[in-house]
């Protein structure tokens, strides 16, 4: 039987193999901008990271919680123009317009959830779109406060301390910033008590009732933790584009972030990055063949259903996290 002692050995062992991946991890992240990156690229890479933070959200929602939500563009939505018309018609800076946009989509979702979340499946799908639409069109007519179709121009550039970010390289470490909070945020929350019980809804959510756990209340949660980081990817994409318009946030925004979350893997926060990544640049990569880069990227989709339904990263469990799920087991048995 293994001792005390070792058990921590080996604990401090896997803690130090992660620590040194994840070092390297960023320290490569960190040196994308000196590889002399044209603006394109450059721009590229920084849309990639705003939809890590809207794939990594959804995918709370539907990966470990396993509601089918087509409406994560609202949320979206939401942060941008809160964001947009707080710094126009206030002044307010971008490390007060963020928060508060997140907090605003938080809040909106938790309005929307408390009565719609107890349907389920296809109901919560056509409730999620049809909230979706009624915000496009509320920014599309509502000219008094979001400019309706002539959108919003002129967002001021975000300041953080008092430094103005302009340059793409400044605005690539910002949104990594936020790629890394968000991850680890909800990397925190899954690993919890309160991620747990998303999974257990997921996986049976009569099972997980009749264990004491509140569905109402856990699904709520997952959904109003999602919105905030929507709202904050939202918030740093008025402040990087400078200009936001009701077209920026179709339905066709949610089907996108929805099928980086099926493409990655659902479940999986490394899948929701590597489907961003892929579904960012496959549009681009695929741009040589004008009218059919959209049914390859349409089939690209279809050939995975088959080979590898779960997604590219979906029902992977890395070593290091099964070497120590192995270690708390072993304690546990003791």
């Amino acid at each position: 039987m293994e001792t005390t002692v070792e058990h921590v050995n080996k604990k401090k062992k896997i803690i130090k193999r992660r620590s040194m991946i994840y070092v390297g991890v960023l320290a490569g992240l960190l040196i994308i901008p000196l590889l002399s990156l044209n603006n394109f690229t450059m721009r590229m890479v920084i849309m990639a990271g705003t939809y890590m933070i809207l794939a990594m959200s959804l995918n709370l929602i539907t990966g470990y919680t396993g509601q089918l939500s087509l409406g994560h563009a609202a949320f979206y939505a939401i942060g941008a123009y809160t964001s947009a018309i707080l710094s126009m018609r206030f002044g307010w800076s971008f490390l007060i317009t963020a928060p508060a946009a997140a907090l605003m989509a938080a809040l909106v979702a938790l309005l929307l959830g408390i009565p719609t979340l107890k349907l389920q499946g296809a109901y919560l799908a056509i409730v999620t779109l049809g909230f979706s639409e009624i915000v496009r069109i509320v920014a599309l007519n509502w000219m008094g406060l979001t400019r309706g179709p002539m959108g919003i121009p002129g967002i001021a550039r975000p300041e953080v301390l008092g430094y103005r970010i302009a340059s793409n390289t400044q605005y690539y470490y910002l949104i990594l910033a936020l790629v890394i909070i968000t991850y680890m945020s909800l990397y925190r929350i899954i690993n919890s008590r309160l991620g747990r019980a998303f999974i257990a809804i997921r996986e049976d959510d009569l099972a997980a009732q009749s264990m004491g756990v509140d569905i109402l209340k856990y699904k709520i949660l997952s959904f109003t933790i999602a919105a905030f980081f929507a709202g904050l990817a939202g918030s740093f994409y008025a402040h990087y584009v400078t200009y936001i318009d009701p077209q920026s946030f179709t339905f066709n925004e949610s089907i996108q972030v929805l099928s980086m979350v099926v493409l990655g893997g659902m479940g999986s926060m490394p899948g929701a990055i590597i489907g961003s990544v892929i579904l960012t640049w496959a549009p681009e990569m695929l741009r040589f063949l004008e009218d059919y880069r959209m049914i390859m990227y349409g089939a690209i989709l279809i050939v995975m259903m088959p080979i590898r339904p779960q997604g590219i990263l979906g029902g992977i469990r890395f070593k290091l996290d099964k070497e120590e799920e192995n270690q708390h087991e072993a304690v546990g048995s003791e």
